[in-house]
């Protein structure tokens, strides 16, 4: 049996106060696949060994995307480029999103979630004979990602698809992969959110799939 790991991450935030600066005008949730995570958590062992002494003590061990230098993004995404991993991300136009929704925040985020599990299978990324690890990102800010989430994304691959699935919710320190997507998910949001595709131009070879919700 093959062990596909699937790492999730999103960028931007689910608020809907655009009076607000920092609301961002899209949500995005990136997921990326593996059976190799050890290739996938080597990028982030290569990039400190090229760091100096400060730039490792300020970073605590972890990288984090909104916060680097753009040459170590994109040195981060060109090792990733090279690297046999596919990535499905999705889109929400937050600014179409029916009224009624607004306040039932937990059901958008598990409806987007439930759309990319269900793209996985239907783009033949990860097979019903598969076992599958699926680690999300965990947020200090991020209500979403607990107990009755993992017992969501059980429920919903249970129901429909049958297969073996192993949900861990970690800290981008306690996993490198997160910290990879949280980079991949952070340029799928500069592209949208900003009009800059610079990054994402790097590894896209690697997208099978990006989709937009309430376009």
């Amino acid at each position: 049996m093959k062990t596909v790991y699937v790492y999730m991450d999103e960028s931007g935030d689910l608020g809907f106060d655009f009076s607000k600066s920092k609301t961002s005008n899209h949500f995005v949730i990136t997921f990326l696949f593996t059976d190799k995570p050890g290739s996938v958590e080597k990028i982030v062992q290569k990039i400190f060994r090229g760091f100096s002494k400060l730039e490792i003590k300020n970073h605590h061990g972890v990288l984090h995307a909104y916060k680097e230098k753009p040459i170590t993004r994109q040195r981060v995404l060109k090792y990733l480029a090279g690297k046999e991993v596919k990535i499905l991300a999705i889109r929400l136009n937050k600014q179409n999103v029916y009224t009624k929704l607004k306040d039932e925040k937990h059901v958008i985020y598990n409806y987007v979630v439930n759309i990319l599990l269900d793209r996985m299978f239907s783009k033949k990324i990860v097979n019903q004979s598969d076992r599958v690890v699926f680690v999300a990102s965990k947020r200090e800010t991020n209500k979403f990602l607990n107990e009755n989430f993992s017992m969501y994304i059980n429920r919903s691959i249970k129901t429909k698809h049958d297969v073996s699935l192993d949900v861990q919710i970690k800290t981008p320190a306690e996993d490198k992969c997160l910290q990879v997507v949280d980079i991949c998910s952070w340029s799928f949001f500069r592209k949208y959110e900003h009009k800059d595709s610079t990054y994402y131009s790097i590894y896209k070879n690697l997208v099978i799939e990006e989709n937009s919700l309430f376009k």
